[in-house]
């Protein structure tokens, strides 16, 4: 489908057209795939994507965290990609090392697509009562997938802080001995130490940033169709093949992620800190010195939105620090999309052959209104049959009646006959 582009946010999203093209509309071999089978083909592809890149995610996370708890260690910073895949297997343990809080990121994957499935439907379907049409313009699709993103994220957006606070306990740990957190430490302590640290609000630290990032699905549909109008002559645009849509999408979403990356160091800093979102000062708060503490609450109000952090960490770090790990967000981008784009076919296949064959099944096996029809029906021939057997009995009466009164008339005729004599 040449309109809209597979993106790893969006599962359940490009999956819920899928279902609803007009072409699709129409099968020979049975009813349609309702469109939570879809979502849940969708949201499988997620997980086993985020199975497979989880070990870059982590990678990723450390990155973009290192400077906020820098060391004068010089082998304990990591240099780049490599660097870091090379340390991290050497100190932590080796290949298992690389999957730290890979179950809860794999839930929220999951819970993202499908949550975010049921927002869209939900929000969609307003959208076109409103509008009085069956169809939604590109601005109102935009509209409704952020809509439906900001929502799905902020029912996730604690696991995420949970997942990000176990991806760092290692590197934390060996960084600042002053540091409670601990490699050790379970996911239900990691959430206490969160709630300790920060309370309740600190479950959604970050949260701003997601509402930003949820532009990047959008950013990347926007980028798809400019590509492929520059790239592919217009006879060909419908249906340019598969190799050209994986990479013009893969591209497209390359680009997307560069622009919307500092909003993604951004978020992720905010949930490896210990910082309250409300505290003033810090290496992580949205004020660089202690005085800016005494200024009014609408200036430090101002100060803790997610531009001023991206600002100060441009002004205080450099521009390149708002990069860190780019190159490896980028790869993840590419082996995601390209795993999912490999595996949706095939998930959705073996959930279509599980549809049809629970169909077959119900109609094998009837439900309790089918088992109610069933028994009406059988009462109804009991009926019948019994209608039928009693007048058959009551003609055989009748019958038998009518010869006994005969023959009793005729002993009656012979006994007057003989009197008579």
């Amino acid at each position: 489908m040449a309109a809209f582009v597979y993106n790893s946010q969006l599962d359940a999203f490009t999956l819920y057209h899928l279902s609803n093209e007009k072409e699709s509309r129409k099968s020979v071999i049975g009813p349609a795939l309702p469109a939570l089978g879809h979502a849940t083909s969708g949201a499988a592809g997620t997980a086993i994507s985020k199975l497979l890149t989880y070990p870059l995610d982590l990678v990723i996370t450390r990155l973009q965290v290192q400077k906020q708890y820098h060391t004068d260690d010089k082998d304990a910073e990591y240099d780049g990609i490599f660097d870091a895949v090379e340390k991290i297997y050497r100190k932590e343990g080796g290949v298992r090392a690389f999957y730290s809080g890979v179950l809860p990121e794999t839930l929220k994957g999951v819970v993202d697509s499908f949550l975010f499935f049921l927002a869209y439907t939900y929000v969609g379907q307003k959208r076109r009562t409103a509008k009085g049409s069956n169809r939604l313009s590109a601005l109102d699709e935009i509209g409704v997938g952020a809509l439906s993103g900001a929502l799905s994220k902020l029912c996730t957006t604690p696991i995420q802080n949970v997942v990000t606070r176990k991806q760092t306990a290692a590197m934390i740990a060996s960084r600042d001995p002053t540091s409670s957190l601990s490699p050790a430490l379970s996911l239900k302590d990691i959430a206490l130490q969160i709630r300790h640290e920060k309370g309740l609000q600190g479950f959604w630290s970050g949260y701003s940033a997601s509402l930003v990032l949820t532009l990047n699905p959008s950013i990347t549909f926007l980028l798809h169709k400019v590509l492929l109008r520059l790239l592919v002559p217009r006879d060909g645009r419908s249906d340019p093949g598969a190799r050209i849509t994986f990479l013009i999408a893969a591209v497209s979403k390359a680009m997307a992620s560069t622009i919307t990356y500092p909003f993604s160091l951004a978020k992720t800093r905010a949930q490896a800190s210990s910082q309250k979102p409300t505290q003033a000062t810090g290496p992580t708060s949205e004020s660089e010195k202690a005085e800016d503490a005494s200024k009014t609450r609408t200036a430090r109000a101002r100060q803790r939105t997610v531009f001023s952090t991206i600002l100060r960490i441009g002004q205080t770090e450099g521009l390149a620090a708002l990069y860190q790990g780019l190159g490896a967000e980028v790869l993840k981008g590419f082996f995601s999309h390209g795993i999912t784009m490999l595996m949706k076919d095939r998930i959705h296949t073996v959930i279509i052959s599980l549809y049809y064959f629970m169909l077959k099944s119900l109609k094998e096996y009837p439900g309790p209104e089918e088992l109610a029809k069933t028994a009406s029906a059988q009462a109804q021939d009991v009926y019948e049959q019994g209608k039928e057997q009693a007048e058959e009995l009551l003609e055989k009466g009748k019958e038998v009646a009518s010869n006994a009164t005969s023959e009793v008339g005729g002993r009656l005729s012979d006994l007057a006959s003989g009197d008579k004599d």
